[in-house]
């Protein structure tokens, strides 16, 4: 081969490799961008599979301790005070989000966007409304939705809740394991949250001080019309269904609405 083909060769290869790079690149914002889409098709059909049994047995373990008055964590906002707030009122963005801690789409929405939405509602520019729900529990017989989500609320009370949010998606069990319906469980994770390992939390998650406040908020949802979990609004549209969703494309949303 001459010189001058080995090179025209050599610039082939290279351009070769560069596209291959692209086409992985691609691929892997494809696969970004799919996870939460795919994994909250999961939740949905888990929803449909169950067709209206869901609504009749969607909390319905526990009944012993639901039939008191719906007791709202500190600082509940919102219509009949179901969504726990995160961020600064000033921020000029904010976020509506309903998650179930057992709902494997959560988790996925949580890994691929927290450390942004972190960032941005450090940086004062978001506020989250969080409303909690039991969806996995009506699908499964199980009640470890709505123990986690009291536990979540009872963390509100001692202002850790964005930090034990954090820790029950880390450790969240597989979806068909009830894991989360041990209180105890709950309790010993919240000494990953720093400060929340406390008497009056262990008697507030024990208590299920917040479980008919937790029934309110899954019934909201169950009102709502919302096609399954996690639903991520921003300006009334689900986020969750724009397939061009991505971290970047959040952070450019929100600081696009705080320059208005």
């Amino acid at each position: 081969m001459s010189e001058k083909n080995r090179d025209r060769e050599g610039r082939r290869t290279a351009r070769q490799r560069l596209a291959d790079e692209r086409e992985k690149q691609k691929a892997a914002d494809r696969r970004r961008r799919t996870l939460i889409i795919g994994a909250a098709v999961i939740c949905v059909l888990g929803l449909a599979a169950v067709g209206g049994v869901l609504a009749a047995n969607s909390g319905k373990e526990d009944k012993s301790d639901s039939s008191g008055p719906a007791v709202a964590p500190s600082g509940a906002v919102g219509k009949d005070a179901l969504a726990v707030p995160v961020g600064k009122d000033s921020a000029g963005a904010a976020l509506t989000i309903w998650e179930d801690f057992r709902c494997p789409a959560c988790q996925a929405f949580e890994k691929t966007y927290r450390s942004t939405i972190h960032q941005l509602v450090d940086a004062g520019q978001l506020k989250v409304q969080y409303h909690l729900v039991t969806l996995i529990d009506g699908n499964t017989h199980g009640s470890g939705s709505r123990h986690a989500a009291n536990a979540a609320a009872c963390a509100q009370d001692a202002r850790r809740f964005t930090a034990y949010h954090d820790v029950l998606y880390d450790n969240q069990p597989q979806e068909m394991d009830d894991a989360f319906a041990d209180d105890g469980k709950l309790i010993d994770l919240a000494k990953q949250a720093g400060g929340l390992d406390t008497p009056a939390f262990r008697s507030c998650v024990e208590g299920g001080t917040h479980n008919t406040w937790v029934d309110k908020s899954n019934a909201a949802f169950q009102h709502g019309g919302f096609g399954g979990t996690p639903t991520v609004l921003f300006d009334g549209k689900n986020l969750v269904e724009d397939r061009s969703m991505s971290p970047a494309k959040l952070k450019q949303m929100v600081e696009a609405a705080n320059k208005k």
